[in-house]
């Protein structure tokens, strides 16, 4: 039984300050160090307030955020010279307008983050405490009713408990989308002891932050949810393995494992129970491939991470080669929420084969970037554009990238596809991680299947043939493709190697690699004609293929395209159509970039 105190230690306000990677590096630190320096000046008065540092609120696009509680009003782009202000607001109760958060197509000041579009069609289930709770603070978590499930478990047989998780429909959130109780369950069942249990936070996609945002945000849910498992499947020995980069996910892990140990939520006879379980960090060797779980696995053994053929599954023969069960980072932080409220309430949520909510970094052409986390069967419009705000600057949507970088290309005609995992599957893509790129109009589609190949190629630990050659040869393909040198025997040669890396890789970077190409070729063949027919690049992207003019009968002469011109290849009088000498442009696309008349061309 824990002994710490779960009291709210303020009789006043509160103001948390967002001090999540994305908005340390804006400059939060900063501002928590000055709220604290004010208010420690304030003692005595009428203005009484204590300050905690959060995880990540998500709405990465107007950090810093600082909320102030009871009052309910969120500030953005908060910076330390603004820290007076905010005080002078809590002494007579007057919001700070200018930091109010602005809607970007009304543009309409709302006082609490709640009432925005971002935040009003989420809705959060993984991400539940996160910007809400101080997370290296147990008591905080303690407050929201944190490793109150741990106690009912306890309560429960490790088959009821297992029960629950396959009534609730989970499925593991980390790409694969195979059912977690069934996982727990065979793990459970198999008689090879001692058994183990594996949070993988390794998180290598491009543009990816879910799991770093719970680990650094809200440790203890993961630790919560790895507990119960160790109780329904046995196990007495945990390891979270953690991307190397995440230095910050690191300490706070560290942190809620000390504060565990020392409430008596891990280590011996676990609240008095016949559990004994613990929990040991492991840092990841810095590849991609370790994300898979065999390599993963290799890797805590002290191996190379190279991947094995599973035709033993590691829920049987994993770590060691003893029973192991293995899930990302929100996997587990839904598992709590599941043996707390019931398997019925979380299957109510989502769609037949996907229940749940699912967490999406939302990133690349929108106007609102940051971490969201919807039902499962939204739609990408809803997601885009009712929650990102759509696409900037005025530019068309044209395609948005789901899956990380196996992941495949959804045009503008499916953005009322319903986002979960047998959807996605079937339109060409996958569900991944959860990364989510939004691409406009000045997005080449064939650039971009040479821009993923070329991660997945560099990735690739070189093990298995079909995957160490085969994504070589579809890098060299499309390269040529960009670069004017493709031919029509290219597109057949790009499908039948996509075909034989998908049947033939050892593990599933090699199957999924082809997802880029084969989706991009299927939506966007026109563009891939484009380039070997025409020797053009519609996007303006391919410099060996683009040629920019600009339309004198639209350009009004305001010269921004000259100044942003870093060649200066751009002439032309003020309100006097320009010209772009084409012997001097380097086609980086500034010019087109940043013309609000739509007046540069491609040719």
């Amino acid at each position: 039984m824990s002994q710490l105190a779960t009291e709210n230690t303020s009789n006043g306000r509160t103001i948390l300050v967002c001090c999540g990677t994305g908005c340390q590096a804006s400059g939060s630190l900063e501002v928590l160090a000055s709220l604290r320096g004010l208010l420690a000046g304030e003692a005595g008065t009428a203005v009484r307030a204590s300050t905690k540092s959060t995880g990540c609120n998500g709405l990465c696009e107007k950090g810093p955020l600082v909320k102030i509680l009871p009052d309910d009003i969120t500030y953005c782009q908060v910076a330390a010279e603004d820290v007076p202000d905010i005080v002078d607001g809590l002494r007579d109760g007057t919001p700070v307008q200018r930091l109010l958060y602005r809607d970007p197509v009304t543009r309409q000041r709302y006082r609490s983050h709640r009432e925005t579009s971002f935040y009003k069609k989420q809705h959060k289930i993984a991400l539940r405490n996160i910007g809400e709770i101080d997370p290296g603070d147990i008591r905080d978590y303690l407050d929201r009713g944190g490793y109150r499930a741990l106690r009912t478990a306890l309560s429960m047989t490790p088959a009821q408990v297992i029960g629950e998780v396959l009534a609730s429909g989970l499925r593991g959130r980390g790409g694969g989308g195979f059912p977690t109780g069934r996982k727990w369950q065979s793990c459970a069942a198999a008689d090879n002891a001692p058994r183990y249990v594996i949070c993988n936070g390794d998180e290598g996609d491009p543009g990816a932050f879910m799991d770093r945002s719970i680990m650094e945000g809200d440790p203890h849910t993961v630790l919560e949810g790895m507990i119960i498992c160790a109780h329904a499947v046995g196990a007495s020995s945990g390891f979270i393995y953690v991307r190397d980069e995440y230095d910050l996910a690191v300490v706070n892990l560290h942190q809620a494992i000390r504060d565990a140990r020392a409430a008596g939520f891990l280590g011996d006879r676990i609240l008095g129970s016949d559990l004994s379980f613990d929990i040991e960090i492991v840092r990841g060797g810095g590849a991609f491939v370790c994300g898979e779980e065999t390599a993963l696995i290799a890797s805590i053994e002290g191996h190379p991470g190279e991947p094995r053929d599973k035709y033993v599954f590691p829920a049987v023969k994993g770590l060691w080669g003893r029973p192991t069960v293995i899930n990302n980072v929100e996997t587990w932080a839904n598992v709590p929420v599941i043996i707390d409220g019931g398997a019925a309430g979380f299957a109510e949520i989502g769609t037949a084969g996907s229940k749940g909510t699912k967490v999406f970094s939302l990133v690349g052409k929108v106007v609102s970037t940051g971490l969201v986390e919807v039902p499962m069967g939204a739609t990408l419009r809803e997601i885009v554009f009712d929650i990102g705000g759509g696409v900037p600057r005025g530019r068309s949507f044209k395609a948005v990238q789901t899956g990380g970088p196996s992941g495949g290309c959804i045009p503008g005609s499916l953005l009322d596809l319903a986002v979960d995992f047998d959807s996605l599957a079937a339109a060409g893509s996958m569900m991944g991680s959860g990364g989510l790129i939004v691409m406009d109009d000045r997005t080449c589609m064939v650039e971009v299947a040479r821009y993923y190949v070329n991660f997945l190629a560099g990735e690739s630990c070189g093990k298995c043939t079909p995957c160490r050659e085969g994504i070589s040869l579809l890098l060299e393909t499309l390269t040529g493709i960009t670069g004017g040198r493709g031919s029509i025997a290219d597109l057949d040669l790009l499908e039948s190697l996509s075909a034989t890396v998908r049947a033939a890789s050892l593990c599933a970077l090699g199957r999924t690699a082809p997802n880029p190409v084969l989706s991009t070729l299927k939506y966007f063949r026109d563009e891939y004609l484009a380039h070997i027919c025409d020797h053009r690049c519609p996007a303006g992207v391919c410099r060996e293929l683009t040629e920019f003019y600009i339309d004198a009968g639209l350009c009004t002469g305001c010269g921004l395209c000259r100044r942003k011109c870093p060649a200066e290849a751009v002439s032309g009088e003020k309100k006097q159509p320009h010209a772009i000498d084409a012997a001097r442009c380097i086609r980086c696309g500034e010019c087109i970039n940043n013309c609000r008349f739509q007046a540069v061309r491609i040719r």
